[in-house]
């Protein structure tokens, strides 16, 4: 699975477990790594280590940087050779499941997770709260809250990217 990851919410946690529980090994993509932005307003390394926070260390988890490319055709190969030869590649966004569709068997995350354990939030939520000084915490794990709160990465985030992520439209694709 590729996402970005920024940042972790509970719908990715519960995507993750899902992951873990059903897989020998799991990539997962660090997406847009080369982005730092309203939309991407936390690094690789941050994300990760939400990631891990709310994982641990399994030994048969295996985190992948993938960057924008601008060009489908490129970030499709960017994929495969970083992935190499999967059983199954999970994604949400429409777009990345027909550009895989050629390479691996594609699934929604939805199709993982047992309906008690969906929940309805998105990265663009969960910064939205945050930029607002909403109750952000309610989208994320308590691991992921203490981690941005422990690192100053909420105060960072308002005054980099508060106005601006207030002012994108819509939801992540």
């Amino acid at each position: 699975m590729v996402a970005r990851w920024k940042p972790v919410h509970l719908g990715h946690a519960a995507v993750l477990e899902a992951l873990l529980e059903r897989a020998g090994e799991v990539l997962v993509g660090l997406g847009s790594a080369n982005r730092y932005d309203a939309r991407n307003p936390f690094t690789p390394e941050e994300s990760a280590a939400m990631i891990r926070a709310v994982i641990g260390e399994p030994v048969h988890v295996r985190l992948v940087e993938v960057p924008d490319l601008g060009n489908p055709r490129r970030w499709r190969a960017l994929v495969e050779e970083r992935f190499g030869p999967l059983d199954l590649f999970v994604t949400a966004n429409p777009g990345v499941r027909d550009l895989l569709r050629p390479a691996y068997a594609v699934a929604h995350p939805v199709w993982l997770v047992p309906e008690e354990r969906r929940v309805a939030v998105d990265g663009t939520m969960v910064r939205r709260a945050m930029a607002a000084g909403e109750d952000w915490r309610r989208l994320v794990p308590p691991e992921v809250a203490a981690l941005v709160d422990e690192r100053g990465l909420l105060e960072r985030f308002r005054r980099e990217f508060g106005r601006a992520t207030l002012a994108l439209p819509g939801r992540d694709p």
